[in-house]
């Protein structure tokens, strides 16, 4: 009697569902055998999805360099699959030129100017990068095997519900798709990579003052998504936010407008307006944009992995503590890292700076804590200038503290602010900056697999995914510098101006426009338009998209709650477990959903990532693929008997 075809199908054709789909190809030999039926429910093109869609401003890059950016599980992967290697974002370009990559559309005339000027150190444009995640999609498709089709649907899904027939433990499902067809799975996965949410009842009473008003109103929200030809020439808008959906809001309010940028011969930058251009005030509660990017080489020795943040020192920790706290047993290990690679670097590649030698130094700093006072005595003593000693606070709260008398003042001190950011990440002589990068690159990348999450108690696992994601994006995941150095030429061209940080805004009835400050300035400013240049916030139970709100109001999946002392707290992440299963309000894996992503309550890795890095998507997307295959060899069942001729 011959088996069903087991099937699984994708809620999200992006780049995430590509790496699964990749990670299958790997594994299924060794765990499934036999043919299988795969489907992508998807609207925009699959692979890159509707984020990295082509149909985006040809000006909108990557900020991440092209010799960063690989799809593939590479040997440095700690996962049980095979790895696979295969041409990073740097090396397909190099391939589409040179013949070797074949499976690739012809490209329209811009997009072979940039393959032809990309080099490893560039920052390719995300149309570029769409091109490389749709090849990579279909390498995927292939790698797959004959004996397993492949289905694209260029849809979007609107709910699942439990096939005709089966039992509640059956595990067969019926995908709801929004021109009325349906797909019928053993497995379905939401891979639905950033989505968007209903208004917050704040941001709809924004929304609401600004259309009575006459004015307008972005609440937050995928940049590239928001129409803002309402903004007229000239006039003042008001920007809360200046992370990287601030940088993207730049280039489609002034280069998307006709404006350019022209380099003066001492390497400034001068804007050229076209006249169609906003005036734009900004600020944040830091008040300064995110760091840019490092274009320096390390001069000293090499970052090796973490040295105090390991697998060692997690299990002791877990040995010791039935629960772990985020602030006071993983942060100082994190820090001391980052301040161990700081310094090693300092000292190995500018003697001339330090005082003492580096094994001096290393063997008074490894038995110090990173917040005792003789780790303080000893970076006091070693490294004479102030300016060099890595502080983490004032890393991430750059400004607190400062009272500024004036407008001006405040804009002084945040282009000093951003000049000298270029300044320590730009120049050869500063290449500590970089071994502080990768050292919170690597404790990024290891933090999900070395730390259970149902280990943490409830108020790290707010930090983590608040605080902890929050500074390592402003550090190690800001833009390319050329960004900042725009951003100083739109404000010596009186086209930006900066609120400062500690930022307020609130909807005057009185006058009919928002008003604006900084809790640490005098600066007020008012102006019809105002912008929340920022990702909406994580909800299920407010998803604008169908599937997710579906998946929460049918009670099959619910929003993440914890419990801290100041009581009952969702974060608005759809609570999965360690395996990636949706779970229901009372924690009960739901079988055959899975979901992955950064709307999930798992550790929210991105979906591709640099090479070399045992990078957490990669890990991620191996074992996802792993229990999905293994979760279908004990679904497949008996069809019905068939009558055969005589």
């Amino acid at each position: 009697m011959p088996s069903r075809v087991p099937a699984i199908a994708f809620i999200g054709g992006g780049p995430r569902t590509a790496g699964v789909l990749e990670r299958l190809a790997a594994n299924r030999p060794a765990l499934f055998h036999g043919p299988l039926h795969v489907h992508v429910i998807e609207p925009h093109e699959p692979g890159s999805g509707r984020i990295w869609r082509y149909d985006q401003d040809p000006g909108l890059l990557l900020n991440s360099t092209a010799a960063d950016v690989t799809m593939f599980t590479d040997a440095s992967v700690a996962c049980d699959g095979p790895s696979i290697d295969g041409p990073g974002l740097s090396s397909w370009a190099a391939g589409v030129l040179d013949g070797s990559i074949r499976d690739v559309p012809a490209f329209e005339p811009h997009l072979l100017a940039q393959l032809r000027a990309l080099t490893p150190a560039s920052f390719a444009s995300r149309q570029l990068q769409s091109k490389y995640l749709e090849w990579f999609f279909r390498r995927a498709v292939s790698s797959l095997g004959p004996d397993v089709t492949v289905t694209v649907h260029r849809d979007t899904a609107t709910g699942v519900v439990r096939s005709s027939g089966g039992e509640p433990d059956d595990g067969a499902h019926r995908v709801r798709l929004a021109s009325g067809t349906d797909v019928d799975a053993d497995v379905v996965v939401y891979a639905l990579g950033h989505t968007d949410s209903l208004p917050d009842p704040e941001s709809a009473r924004l929304s609401d003052f600004a259309a009575r008003h006459g004015g307008f109103h972005a609440p937050p929200s995928y940049t590239t998504d928001v129409d803002y030809s309402a903004i007229e020439p000239g006039q003042d808008v008001i920007v809360s936010g200046m992370g990287l959906a601030f940088v993207d809001l730049l280039v489609l309010l002034f280069q998307g407008r006709g404006g350019r940028f022209e380099e003066r011969p001492d390497g400034e930058l001068d804007y050229v307006p076209s006249g169609a251009e906003p005036r734009v005030w900004a600020g944040s509660r830091r008040g300064v944009p995110f760091h840019s990017k490092i274009s320096s080489t390390l001069r000293g020795e090499p970052i090796a992995r973490p040295r105090y943040f390991t697998a060692e020192a997690i299990d002791s920790l877990l040995a010791e503590h039935q629960e772990l706290d985020f602030r006071a047993h993983l942060w100082p290990l994190i820090a001391k890292d980052a301040g161990y690679a700081y310094y090693r670097e300092l000292f190995t590649g500018y003697p001339s700076r330090v005082l003492g030698t580096w094994a001096g130094f290393e063997a008074k700093f490894d038995p110090a804590d990173w917040y005792s006072a003789d780790r303080e005595e000893l970076v006091a003593f070693s490294v004479p200038d102030p300016a060099l000693r890595l502080d983490l606070e004032k890393l991430d709260h750059p400004l607190s503290g400062c009272a500024f008398a004036s407008h001006e003042s405040v804009q002084r001190s945040v282009a000093a602010y951003i000049q000298n950011d270029l300044d320590l990440r730009t120049s050869a002589d500063h290449s500590e900056t970089l071994a502080l990068f990768t050292a919170l690159l690597f404790v990024y990348m290891d933090l999900g697999r070395l730390v259970p999450q149902e280990r943490l108690n409830a108020r790290s696992q707010q930090a983590i995914h608040g605080w902890w994601h929050g500074f390592f994006s402003f550090v190690d995941s800001g833009p390319p510098s050329h960004r900042l150095r725009e951003m100083l030429a739109l404000h010596r061209a009186g086209l930006l101006k900066f609120l400062g940080p500690g930022m307020w805004v609130r909807a005057d009835d009185s006058v009919g426009r928002f008003v604006a400050g900084s809790f640490q300035s005098p600066v007020v400013v008012d102006a019809a338009a105002y912008i929340e240049a920022r990702l909406p916030a994580a909800s299920v139970q407010r998803s604008a998209n169908p599937a997710l709100a579906d998946l929460h109001d049918a009670g099959w999946g619910t929003e993440q709650r914890l419990l801290t002392s100041e009581g009952a707290h969702s974060t608005g992440k759809l609570l999965v477990s360690g395996n990636h299963e949706v779970l229901s309000p009372v924690a009960t894996p739901q079988k055959g959903l899975f979901a992955v992503g950064p709307w999930t309550s798992g550790w929210g890795a991105g979906a591709f990532a640099r090479p070399n890095t045992n990078a957490a998507p990669f890990r991620e997307n191996d074992a996802l693929a792993r229990r999905i295959l293994e979760t279908l060899t004990t679904t497949a069942r008996p069809s019905e008997p068939q009558l055969m001729p005589f």
